[in-house]
Formats: C-alpha cells, structure tokens, sequence
C-alpha cells in the first residue's frame, strides 16, 4: 500500500529533512511541503472536493508551523478531516506534550532530530488508522456535500469598511439558507459593536463571551449559549458590553465555530469590519469569505487593503475571498470588474442594487426578516446565497435582478481615475 503524507512545515532547512527522511521510507508517497497553516488548509480542502481517497493518510505538523500553532492547526484538521491521521514533530516529546496532542486529536508524535526508524513507525502507525477509518467511512457515509470534511459549512461576511452593508448581508444569507431548510446558525462576532440583535429585534441574556472560557463546548453548552429565533435561525449574539469581546480570542472562536459547525449544516459568521483575533481565525476556517464593499473609491480601497492585511497575516489569500458589491447600479462609474482587477479578489456575477428606501422600514424597526419578498435587494442577496453555495435547493428566487455580465463598462474619468491612481498605494 502507498502512503501519501504531506508535511507542514515553514522552515526551509527543516523541510529539506523532511523531504529525504520520507523520500526514503518504504511505499511512501510524500508531497512537497506546504509552509504555513493556511495553505494545509487550503491543500487538504482542495483534494477533498473530487473524494476523501483524495487525501493524504498522514498529515505531518511541525512544532513551529504558523500563523495558527501547531496543536491548535492539528485540532482543526481532525474536526474537518477525520480520515487523516496526523502526526506532531516537535523537539519537546515529553508525556505532557504527548498527552496534549492526542488530546488535539493526533495520532502520534515524532521528537527532533528526525529519527528514521522512530519517523517510520509512527507514519506507519497513522496510516494504518487512516486506512481504517476511511473503509469504515466508505461503507455508508460517502456524503459529497461536505467538501471540507463531515461537519457544516462555514461563510463569514466582512465589510471593507463600516457601513457598507455587512450585517444586513449577513443576515439575508442565514434568513435565505433557513428558509431554503438549511440548519442554520448567526454568529455576530464583531465583538465590541454587534448589531444582528438589533437587525432581527432580539435580545438575549447570553452571547458569545459566554462560550470563550470552555475548553470543551458540549451540545448542551452550546444550546444554552444560542438563542432559537422564530425566524428558524440560531443565533450567537455579540456580547451587549464590548469590553467582554476581549475574552473571545482565537482560540476561543477556532473552539467556538468548530461546535457549531458539528450541530449545524450552515454557520454564518458577520465579523464586522476590525481585524481581531477571533474573526481572523474565524476567516481562516471559513469554507467560504465574503468581503462586501460598495462602489467607491474610498470603500474599494479600503477591501484592498483588508485583503493585503489578511495575506500578510496568512489568513486569507485573495483568489479566495469572494467580493460581493453592494448598492451597485449601471450608472456607478466603479464597476465589478474594476473592483476585482484591483483587489485580485472574484467578484460575485451578482451585484446588489442600490435601494435603500426599500429597506428603511424594517432597518428602523429591527425587523429585517420581514422585508417584503418583491424587495429588490432582498432576491439579490438571497441570489447570492444561491451562487455562493449556501442553500439546501438549488433554486434561486426567480424575480432577482440579472447578472450585469459583460455589460460591467468602464468609465475612464471621475472617480474611476482617482482609483486608479491609488491601485498601488
């Protein structure tokens, strides 16, 4: 039997090791190694699309791996890979360590220096598991719904800037995946200014913070935590005083959306528009990113620059954010495409009008689950959960506006100029 092993690790001369010691185990298989936590992910998501006989048997994590640490890396590709068995290398292989990493979910762990005789047992032994649990997978749970593993999906939506639309969109995509028939959970993880209470006339005696403190979120945690809305959503509120978001860290979120993504099928997560700890690492789990901005210079540069800040942090690249544009018309001089060229972002093929008035009400009244279903606004978005994959049903409300297509024209005065003399800034 062949054994495909993937190693994670940043450190060039430490990688070069790694390479030869697994080039010469017998029947391995090894691929070149990736350096960070991101592109694991990533890696591992990818080959899991077409078939779980996609994946690696043994995923190899090194004690210096980053941006996320490697028990905390190991934790999160057991949750979503389960049939990968995972083995830590770290220099420190003390029983404390041991006992922390199984705990995280590894199947073994190798001390440095690389031992070959040590490197081969433990790779042998994981596989064997891995082979295992996929045999036992394949008899029944052949589920191809989950790209990412057995568990729900996850989408977080962030604004570019504040008032671009983000916790309204947020709440149209869980409102839209809910009545699709789709379990579907709101987490309002911008901390400290949360308003999906306010949006959806809610208020809650637990929130998020709640949660940050418990190592281990049982069901029963968790359901004390969310609120079941009439709406058939379940909602995580943001805690009501914003110096309690402190106590959520990521840590705390990776534990937090990996819970609910185990109880639900859909888990919507608004990060508001502030990079903190706990939405990066929410944005970093993410099967899907969304990135709202709205047609001017101004919030256009500023998507630009979250997207720059989230490749510097390894948190998100940017072929892999989706961009969704808001209070888009035909006569806006910046257009979607523009906006993808210079964010190097994908544009969503389907943009949200400008139409506010249609929205007044039910914003000032708190009731945004009761915008009237001719609203024009409501079938785009509700179009967009459609194209980024977050309902139940294929369909997609039949009255939403067409996609702008080739139609997206430039203008090349204006503030169109402006933009582009700032595209490197």
């Amino acid at each position: 039997m062949t054994t495909r092993i993937l190693p994670a690790v940043g450190d060039p001369d430490a990688a070069r090791i790694f390479s030869t010691l697994l080039s010469q185990l017998p029947s391995a298989e090894p691929s070149p190694p990736v350096p960070d936590s991101t592109t694991l992910l990533d890696t591992l998501a990818r080959l899991a699309v077409d078939s779980l006989d996609e994946l690696p048997e043994v995923v190899l994590v090194h004690e210096r791996i980053g941006p996320v640490p490697a028990l905390e890396l190991i934790r999160e590709v057991a949750l979503r890979f389960p049939a990968v068995g995972v083995v830590l290398v770290s220099s420190d292989a003390g029983p404390a360590l041991f006992s922390a990493a199984m705990d995280s979910g590894a199947r073994g762990l190798v001390g440095l220096p690389l031992s070959y005789d040590e490197l081969a047992a433990r790779v042998q032994a994981a596989a064997q598991w891995s082979v295992g649990v996929r045999r036992h997978l394949g008899r029944g749970a052949a589920d191809a719904d989950a790209p990412t593993g057995p568990g729900g999906r996850v989408v977080t939506v962030t604004g570019a800037k504040g008032g671009v639309g983000t916790t309204f969109t947020a709440v149209q995509f869980a409102l839209a995946a809910a009545a699709s028939g789709r379990r579907t959970a709101l987490v309002d993880m911008d901390l400290q200014a949360g308003d999906v209470g306010s949006y959806l006339d809610v208020q809650f005696r637990r929130s998020i913070a709640d949660l940050a403190g418990i190592q281990d979120i049982s069901p029963r945690v968790l359901q004390d935590a969310v609120y079941e809305d009439r709406t058939g959503l379940a909602l995580l509120l943001a805690p009501a005083d914003g110096e309690h978001g402190e106590e959520v860290d990521d840590r705390a979120a990776r534990h937090i959306v990996g819970a609910l993504r185990g109880r639900y099928e859909l888990v919507v997560v608004d990060c508001g528009t502030q990079v903190t700890g706990a939405n990066a690492a929410a944005v970093e789990m993410a099967d899907v990113a969304v990135l709202v901005t709205t047609p001017d210079v101004i919030a256009v540069r500023a998507a630009k620059r979250m997207v720059r800040l989230w490749e510097r942090l390894q948190v998100r690249k940017a072929e892999d954010t989706a961009m969704v544009v808001n209070r888009w018309s035909k006569h806006t001089e910046i257009q979607p495409a523009l906006i993808e060229k210079i964010t190097k972002t994908r544009a969503t093929r389907t943009p949200v009008p400008a139409a506010f008035k249609e929205l007044q009400a039910v914003v000032d009244a708190g009731r945004v689950q009761d915008l009237d279903n001719r609203s024009t606004v409501k079938q785009a978005l509700w179009t967009l959960a459609g194209e980024l994959g977050l309902l139940a049903a294929p369909d997609t409300p039949a009255a939403a506006p067409a996609p702008p297509g080739g139609a997206l024209t430039l203008r090349a005065a204006g503030t169109v100029s402006r933009l582009r003399r700032g595209r490197e800034g």
